[in-house]
């Protein structure tokens, strides 16, 4: 297990779609492994595998209830609305404000190759919407309210996902 670089924007791996992973293999876990190591050196929510350069659509998550991975994840129903403050690590020191789903029903697999169905509501859900973002090509500048754009120091809260 070894943590890789954070890809940056503007890299344009940043911007493509990431392909569904079909067999669930060493390679993968392997992947995966390097994504969860790179995610907690910094400090982040969540992990989309195109931010270290691989694209398959895979993410990793935690927030602060236990660790998870979603392979192949789609949104299959989403309510209500929450805006709230959003970072990445992809876009360091960058915040602004994204509207969002308040609850977000997933469906993917899980890393032992079980489909896995989940409701999230409030932050995870954010972070769901956030990390599939990264896999279909969008950041959330691109959702953001320009005007809530503002670059921010080490010592602000930065919601890193």
């Amino acid at each position: 297990m070894a943590d890789r670089d954070v890809v940056k924007y503007p890299n344009p791996v940043l911007r493509e779609k990431a392909r569904n992973v079909g067999k669930i293999d060493s390679s993968v876990r392997e992947i995966v492994e390097d994504m969860v190591a790179t995610m907690r050196r910094e400090n982040g929510l969540g992990l989309a595998a195109n931010q270290i350069g691989v694209l398959q659509k895979v993410f990793v998550y935690d927030d602060g209830t236990g660790l998870g991975v979603i392979i192949n994840p789609k949104i299959v129903s989403a309510k209500g609305q929450q805006v709230g403050v959003e970072g990445c690590l992809s876009v360091p020191g960058l915040q602004g404000e994204v509207p969002r789903a308040e609850e977000v029903v997933v469906k993917g697999t899980d890393l032992n190759g079980k489909a896995v169905k989940i409701r999230a509501r409030g932050l995870l859900a954010r972070i769901f919407q956030h990390e599939i973002d990264h896999l279909e090509g969008t950041l959330f500048i691109d959702r953001a309210d320009p005007d809530s754009l503002q670059y921010v120091t080490n010592t602000e809260t930065n919601n890193g996902e």
